[in-house]
């Protein structure tokens, strides 16, 4: 069920109203079954993975918290995580691993036939399969205990907003929520309905209308070169954006209608001034789990120069890896990894907060996020190689170089549309860095509040892209 679909138009309201008329021992059990039915909207053969790993993981935990036996409990974290990753592995990466196999012993001209598993992806596996083995690591470290109610545990797994692409939440964060006894709050359930319009805004309006010249030059990038290519590289920059964030926004609105709150998962990651700080904005949800689970179990910044660089660069080509089982992702994860490495062996700059320097180093890491960004969005590495190589064709002459970018299948009044909806993008994302903007709206007088709603809703309704793309792009991960 997509977020951007009649079908959640249906059961949204349909969700929250019993919610809220149940009494609170029986909202558990309510949000459980509403959840699990979420996700069998889509495959309900499925929805026995979700089960099989919750009980898997919620069984480890209880056994870890309960042993005093450090070296068994060290076993059973082992265990567990074998498990999951197995599951995963299976279902996402088996096909990559062998297809990759036999391409490095045909390279050494040894005959080998990849096996090829025909098994769909189930979505979201990806979350949370890592939000199960973030539950049993914490249990295993002593952050948290095991939660013995096995209903309050799968509905923490399975929590319908945040289930199929994230943010990916945490048992001491999520869990007490799902447990506490919630008195509606109208606040919090207004600046969740506005926060889930804003989320609208940027997947219909801007990611849609995007994926549409984007998605066209991505599928056949051979048919192209010059300016087209080079806006498709930024367009696919921020349609990701658009469409990630937006549903991040409405997976966290759609929770506080429910009196929860889900953690931030984006803060205008594109007005970061390195890349550093560019991953504290982007996607946080798993760059904190990387650097949780992943980078400082490697040792993190405890150790020599060496050492730490490697810690990245792995980190960061797990994170690849993480995101689909193609080489253009490890890629991806890779340059990130490799930016960092450089950026920490850089002196530091004198007078860096001064605007134009600022503004200057904002420049670099959005062109930086492209060029990582160009490998994410292709279908190969071939083709990513033709994008970078062919995207500049003819800029020694300025002028036709830009004409050939006028040719795309967009009307010019969806373009038009399109750079005021990126423009609002940007104005809001900036203000965002000094203040809550939902909020400092909310606040204002009453007739220049709902002036600003009305107007953001008729340009809202304007601009929604009903396209063959409106399914969510991080649902593939």
């Amino acid at each position: 069920m997509l977020f951007n679909s009649f079908s959640f138009a249906v059961f949204l309201p349909v969700t929250f109203t019993l919610y809220w008329i149940l009494p609170h021992k029986y909202r558990w059990v309510f949000l459980l079954f509403a959840s699990y039915f979420f996700y069998m909207c889509w495959n309900p053969a499925y929805i026995f993975l979700i089960i099989l790993t919750t009980v898997i993981s919620w069984l480890s935990a209880l056994f870890i918290d309960n042993s005093s036996d450090r070296k068994r409990c060290k076993g059973i974290l082992a265990i567990t995580v074998i498990l999951c990753l197995g599951i995963l592995f299976v279902f996402k990466y088996f096909n990559f691993f062998f297809a990759s196999l036999a391409s490095i012993l045909h390279f050494f001209s040894i005959p080998f036939s990849p096996v090829v598993a025909d098994l769909i992806l189930p979505v979201g596996i990806s979350f949370y399969t890592f939000q199960t083995m973030s539950y049993v690591i914490d249990v295993y470290r002593g952050k948290v205990r095991a939660e013995k109610h096995f209903g309050y545990y799968a509905t923490f797994i399975s929590f319908f907003p945040q289930l199929v692409a994230g943010p990916i939440e945490r048992a001491d964060h999520l869990l007490p929520q799902i447990k506490e006894e919630h008195v509606f709050d109208y606040q919090l359930a207004s600046y969740g309905l506005k926060q889930m319009a804003w989320g609208y805004f940027k997947k219909m309006a801007i990611a849609d209308t995007l994926a549409v010249y984007v998605g066209s030059v991505f599928s056949n990038p051979m048919d192209y070169q010059g300016m087209p290519l080079l806006i498709a590289v930024f367009g696919f920059l921020i349609q990701i954006y658009c469409d990630f964030s937006g549903y991040s926004d409405i997976a966290i609105g759609t929770a506080k209608l429910f009196g929860i709150q889900l953690v931030d998962n984006f803060r205008s990651p594109y007005f970061s001034t390195s890349i550093k700080e560019f991953w504290k904005r982007w996607h946080i949800s798993l760059s904190e789990w990387m650097r949780d689970y992943v980078y400082i179990p490697l040792g993190g910044n405890r150790v020599g120069t060496i050492r730490r660089n490697m810690n990245l660069l792995i980190t960061f080509t797990v994170c690849g890896l993480w995101h689909g089982a193609n080489w253009t992702y490890v890629i991806w994860g890779g340059i990130h990894g490799v930016g960092q490495m450089i950026e920490n062996a850089l002196p530091d700059f004198k007078n860096k907060d001064r605007v134009p320097i600022r503004i200057l180093r904002v420049c670099v890491v959005f062109c930086f996020c492209a060029f990582a960004q160009l490998f994410f969005a292709s279908n190969s590495v071939g083709d990513a190689i033709y994008i970078l190589t062919h995207m500049f064709v003819g800029i020694g002459d300025p002028v036709s170089y830009l004409q050939g970018g006028m040719h795309t299948n967009l009307s010019w009044e969806s373009i038009r549309c399109l750079i005021v909806s990126v423009l609002l993008l940007g104005i809001f994302d900036y203000a965002s860095l000094k203040c809550d903007v939902i909020k400092k709206i909310s606040l204002m007088k009453r007739g220049i509040r709902w002036s600003i709603y009305s107007a953001f809703v008729v340009w809202l309704l304007m601009n929604v892209q009903i396209t063959d793309n409106a399914q969510f792009v991080y649902f593939q991960f």
